[in-house]
């Protein structure tokens, strides 16, 4: 029997915590669209599941090869999503870590850190170019002329709110970075 579930996650940590507690209730995820996800029933505890965020989209050939690679250890692909990749484990084949050196884990923070920074800058300068045009349709009178004009500054206010949403966002994920440098650097 299957189970939808539909639910936005800002957070991809968050989101794979709540998939594997999903999975310790004994619901495993099958499939994953753009918020609906899809459950079937499994032994509480069969599955242990990680989101990963590569490098190229999952059609890139160095994606292909990548998730091959790791399918070979025993690993199912179960969705993806642009860049990011649902996988799982079953616990009884032992530990589930994509990431084992701090150099490895610090390096895939940074990708996730510039995945999301690339995206608030794109938002960021969308909103500058809304501000321009609609402060371009603002007569002398300081009355902004027609509707484009209203949208144009609606949708600036919008994307600079975006773009501080990610930011704040990111935060934990700058935090983490810093954290993992400083326990590299110990370590050496």
């Amino acid at each position: 029997m299957k189970y939808t579930v539909r639910k936005l996650f800002l957070s991809y940590e968050k989101e794979e915590k709540w998939i594997n507690s999903m999975a310790i209730k004994g619901m495993a995820l099958t499939n994953m669209s753009a918020g609906k996800y899809v459950f079937e029933k499994c032994t509480p505890g069969e599955y242990v599941y990680r989101i990963e965020l590569l490098n190229y989209r999952t059609t890139h050939p160095e994606s292909i090869a990548y998730i091959n690679f790791i399918e070979e250890t025993g690993v199912e692909h179960i969705a993806s999503i642009m860049r990011w990749v649902y996988l799982r484990k079953k616990t009884s084949e032992g530990a589930f870590d994509l990431y084992s050196d701090l150099d490895c884990k610090i390096k895939y923070f940074q990708r996730i850190h510039a995945f999301y920074y690339s995206l608030m800058l794109l938002e960021f300068l969308i909103g500058v170019a809304n501000l321009i045009i609609g402060i371009v349709n603002i007569n002398n009178d300081g009355v902004v002329n027609g509707i484009l004009g209203n949208i144009n500054l609606y949708c600036s206010a919008f994307l600079f709110t975006l773009t501080l949403l990610i930011y704040l966002l990111t935060k934990p994920i700058r935090k983490k970075i810093k954290t993992l440098k400083k326990e590299n650097m110990i370590r050496e």
